[in-house]
């Protein structure tokens, strides 16, 4: 188990160096940093000096140990846009991302999971069919037109919703919540159903194809021989078998929600993570950039080294396979 955890620790800081390199990369050299940060009428001599004072004339290896130092520290330097440190504009936008990502992951599993296995136990009825029909919308549409839809009909017809915005929030320490508000729970609908409904698809299909092909296997007709009822069929030993490539995919798609919450949030106007990194796009503002790729990159990480460690632990055949080859090396 402890050589399992250190070869998967090995990989994720691999992993996280490559993503450093390329946030690096980014951060100084797509474009000049000095002209977003003088005006016109610097002269020459001042862009030096600044170029002295940040460092930037150093040698490029010097440059980038230095950035994986500060990046370390949560240090991503000064946003160029708002004039402000970008580890406390992610720390004021971080709450909202991870929240509609932790609602929209929740709504997809609460929802998914049910459906999958529905239409997977009764796949020839009218009633899976059309669940199966329908749950292609959350596939085929792009994101922004369902976001669109949704504030047509719940927004601008029948009032129902606000149709930005994050709500009323109230503050916990650092972190502010809108899930202790009314408004904040609102706000956060729309979004959170536009963000889940591709994820809902992905696992309502998965649990149903994993379901399907499960209940095939001999040992779904040995217990059926023995005489156990359906129930205990379906749901203690087929769904129990079931889960173990929904989990890697779910856990997996967490983090793409926090990659793809960037459409959700710029319809919405939900002032998240994502809605920060369009924003600095349009400005050019590498640092917000940076910091935006880095902290992506490390949640992908954290929770594919999560997924790996969980499908090790409940998977006996991994284990039984790494105890195998560790026999045989000795």
């Amino acid at each position: 188990m402890l050589g399992y955890i250190v070869g998967r620790l090995a990989q994720a800081v691999a992993v996280m160096l490559a993503v450093a390199l390329v946030a690096f990369l980014l951060f100084n050299y797509v474009g000049d940093p000095i002209n977003n940060m003088v005006g016109q009428e610097a002269t020459t001599i001042d862009r030096q000096e600044l170029r002295d004072q940040l460092g930037l004339n150093d040698p490029a290896p010097v440059q980038f140990g230095r950035f994986l130092a500060n990046a370390a520290e949560g240090n991503f330097g000064l946003s160029y846009r708002l004039k402000r440190p970008v580890a406390v504009l992610i720390q004021e936008r971080l709450p909202a991302t991870l929240e509609l990502v932790l609602l929209s992951a929740l709504l997809a599993l609460a929802v998914g999971l049910p459906l999958g296995v529905y239409t997977a136990l009764r796949r020839d009825s009218w009633i899976s069919q059309f669940i199966l029909t329908t749950s292609l919308i959350g596939v085929s549409l792009p994101t922004f037109v369902i976001g669109i839809g949704l504030i047509y009909l719940l927004s601008v017809q029948f009032d129902l919703l606000p149709s930005f915005g994050r709500g009323e929030v109230v503050s916990l320490g650092w972190w502010s919540t809108g899930f202790l508000t009314k408004s904040g729970w609102a706000a956060i609908i729309m979004p959170a159903i536009t963000l889940s409904l591709y994820q809902l698809t992905l696992v309502l299909r998965l649990v149903r194809t994993e379901m399907l092909e499960v209940l095939r296997t001999d040992y779904i007709k040995f217990a059926r021989a023995r005489g156990l009822t359906d129930r205990i069929v379906h749901f203690r030993h087929a769904l129990k078998n079931t889960m173990m490539p929904v989990i890697t995919i779910v856990g997996l798609q967490i983090g793409s929600l926090i990659a793809f919450s960037i459409v959700t949030e710029t319809v919405f106007q939900w002032p998240g993570m994502g809605l920060l990194f369009i924003q600095a796009v349009g400005f050019a503002d590498i640092p917000v950039m940076a910091a935006y790729l880095v902290m992506v990159g490390f949640m992908f990480v954290v929770l594919n080294l999560a997924v790996d460690l969980i499908y090790f632990l409940i998977d006996p055949r991994l284990r039984i396979d790494r105890a195998k080859a560790a026999g045989k090396a000795t």
